[in-house]
């Protein structure tokens, strides 16, 4: 019988997986033909394929996915407002990923982390440093057009709205984060 608080966290990451993919998908299909759609197909495609790891690993473990309302990102238009234009949404999206890089390295070297969750996690974090990757390149050609600082400006706007989230969602669900919950950025 998998742990209640494992269970939860693990479909809180599906569920999050799931909301990327649609807003991602989303964003894709509104883009005009670029490698910045090109690249945000492939991610779409990819936390679409997180999930479905989520849903395959929970079953593993012998159980569903619970129902979840919230996601990760729901928060983040509370704290940082929303978006004004793609070099913001890259931003965001940026901080994110980084995010999401760091508590799944924390949760993999976590003691007590079971091996489908543990093989779970090296597998989609090999996929979040190419979105960190494409996603940081995408931004540097941005600064062209929207200047240096803007970037520089939204990143560091975004993280602090992340840092909130962050402190926020780990204080709310503290007891079923256990040490799990101390990614630090």
């Amino acid at each position: 019988m998998l742990d209640k608080n494992l269970h939860w966290i693990l479909s809180y990451y599906r569920n999050s997986e799931i909301g990327g993919a649609l807003f991602f998908g989303e964003l894709a299909q509104r883009l005009r033909p670029s490698a910045i759609q090109q690249d945000m197909t492939r991610q779409f495609a990819d936390e679409a394929a997180h999930a479905r790891y989520w849903t395959d690993c929970l079953e593993k473990l012998g159980c569903e996915p619970l129902k979840l309302d919230a996601t990760y990102q729901d928060q983040y238009l509370a704290a940082a407002g929303l978006p004004a234009n793609l070099m913001e949404v890259l931003a965001i999206t940026q901080v994110f990923e980084k995010r999401v890089l760091a508590q799944y390295a924390l949760h993999c070297r976590s003691e007590g982390t079971p091996r489908a969750v543990r093989d779970t996690l090296k597998r989609i974090m090999a996929d979040e440093h190419w979105h960190i990757e494409w996603i940081g390149s995408a931004l540097r050609g941005m600064a062209k057009e929207y200047g240096g600082e803007e970037v520089r400006s939204a990143l560091l706007r975004y993280t602090a709205a992340d840092r909130e989230v962050y402190r926020r969602v780990t204080g709310e669900h503290a007891e079923r984060l256990g040490e799990i919950r101390l990614a630090r950025r």
